[in-house]
């Protein structure tokens, strides 16, 4: 599954951990992504999307419908 929101186009970071003596290696920071189904009244259809926690609670405030046209507006195939 690929590292990327669907809703806020989050994506993975890359840096370095550092230990105590600071040496450096480089690490990656992967968004928390999950993949919610959720259904869309306007589609009168069931979506797959692949969502950051972030997005998730994006869809809670902002309801399932507008996030989908948002996506749907951006050329995104659901």
């Amino acid at each position: 599954m690929a590292a990327h929101c669907q809703v806020t186009g989050a994506e993975p970071g890359f840096g370095h951990s550092i230990s105590h003596s600071h040496r450096r290696n480089k690490r990656r920071f992967d968004p928390n992504i999950q993949k919610k189904r959720y259904w869309v009244p306007s589609l009168r259809r069931n979506v797959t999307l692949t969502v950051s926690a972030r997005g998730i609670k994006t869809i809670d405030v902002r309801g399932i419908d507008a996030v989908v046209a948002q996506i749907l507006a951006r050329g995104v195939k659901l």
